[in-house]
């Protein structure tokens, strides 16, 4: 059986992935079998489950999050298993889950650390000034958005200063970002992003559906996952009577985008509404700048995204068909679902990447009931996966019961 070889793992430098000595199908087995249980109580019909969907094997991510360490002449990307110790740092810039393209690119940055002194800052000494390099790839364009994160804006101007050398020999970053992280903790981000570059987001393509990605906004990590994903959001919710949408915890609109399209091709004349509710702004705009280059703001199409928490929601007036939910690990929580209960749109999409905290929330959606669920592999080497989820409305009798 196929099993991902990493000299990382081998050695005993890496631990991320802990599945990595199991064998591909056994991972998707074990994973559907822990979906199975998680959902147990709940008591759905075994045929509302579809196949799992595999992941590619290797070099699927499209973001890379290194922690920088060592010195400045030989900076280190990777991880630093103890802060206390940063002699213990790995380098991963070969770590067999990246593209070749982003494996060189991380290694080509190491020399502009050192070309521009950049100093690694140390956790024990509490010294120095780069964090992190945080990577991201589009697939669509080829290119890359790039945030330094550093403890203070001291090197803020020797980074602007070499930027344009920076563009000239790596002219495949798009946006290049500092973020600005005070704090001695092992905080990835601080809240201070100064944009360098004139292009600010990062575009992906899924299913023709162009999507945003700006330095603060959150993206799926695997794409070709994200994509069948969305796909199948679409495939499902084009079958069925809808009309009104509202997506809460849209990030920068994925799933919102995806399914109006598809309602969009299925009933070319229908008028449509798509309600987007997220409490970053920076996602909202890519999400709104979605939806302008899609066509999607017409007369036909009511096309509204609002940085707000998910629970704000209430206020709105038009009761929407289908209620599309991507929450957080921790998921919807009880107040959201009671209030999904006394709403009662006819459909729900959930989609998850905690089957637990899901599997708490379905529970307490007396009102609804499984209709169809689908495992996405997209954590391949590990136990964690996406799910989808689409939830229908029970009968007025069954409600009363």
């Amino acid at each position: 059986m196929a099993k991902l070889a990493c000299d990382y793992h081998r050695q005993g430098l890496c631990h991320s992935c802990q599945w990595l000595e199991v064998d591909y199908h056994t991972q998707l087995t074990r994973k559907s079998a822990h979906l199975l249980s998680q959902l147990a109580p709940l008591q759905v019909a075994n045929e509302a489950f579809l196949p799992p969907y595999a992941s590619p094997f290797a070099a699927f991510r499209n973001r890379a999050k290194m922690a920088v360490s060592g010195s400045v002449e030989r900076p280190i990307l990777g991880i630093i298993p103890d802060p206390q110790m940063p002699q213990s740092a790995v380098d991963l810039c070969y770590c067999p889950l990246y593209p070749t393209a982003m494996q060189q690119l991380m290694v080509a940055l190491k020399d502009f650390i050192a070309r521009a002194g950049l100093v690694p800052y140390n956790p024990a000494k509490r010294k120095g000034e780069l964090k992190y390099i945080l990577l991201s790839f589009s697939q669509h364009s080829g290119r890359y958005m790039l945030r330094w994160v550093l403890h203070s804006d001291k090197k803020l101007a020797l980074i602007t200063r070499e930027l344009p050398a920076l563009l000239a020999r790596l002219p495949q970053l798009a946006v290049v970002s500092v973020n600005i992280q005070p704090q001695h903790a092992a905080i990835l981000e601080g809240e201070q992003e100064i944009i360098l570059t004139p292009q600010t987001a990062l575009c992906e393509i899924f299913n023709d559906v162009p999507l945003f990605l700006r330095p603060n906004s959150f993206f799926q990590t695997n794409p070709t996952v994200a994509s069948a994903l969305y796909h199948q959001a679409q495939a499902w919710v084009s079958e069925l009577p809808v009309s009104h949408i509202w997506d809460l915890f849209c990030g920068v609109g994925g799933f919102g985008l995806h399914c109006l399209q598809a309602l969009r091709a299925a009933h070319p004349h229908a008028l449509l509404s798509l309600t987007g509710i997220e409490i970053s702004p920076p996602a909202i705009e890519s999400a709104t700048q979605s939806a302008r280059e899609m066509g999607l703001v017409n007369k036909q199409t009511k096309v509204r995204f609002a940085s707000l928490d998910a629970v704000s929601v209430v206020n709105h007036t038009e009761k929407p068909d289908l209620v599309i939910v991507n929450p957080p690990r921790r998921g919807i929580g009880q107040e959201l679902a009671a209030f999904l209960n006394q709403l009662q749109p006819h459909f729900i999409l959930y989609s998850s990447c905690n089957a637990r905290s899901m599997a708490q929330d379905l529970a307490q959606l007396t009102h609804y009931h499984c209709q169809k669920v689908r495992l996405f592999d997209m954590f391949p080497h590990t136990a964690h996966y996406e799910v989808l989820v689409l939830l229908r409305l029970k009968a007025p009798d069954a409600l009363c019961d």
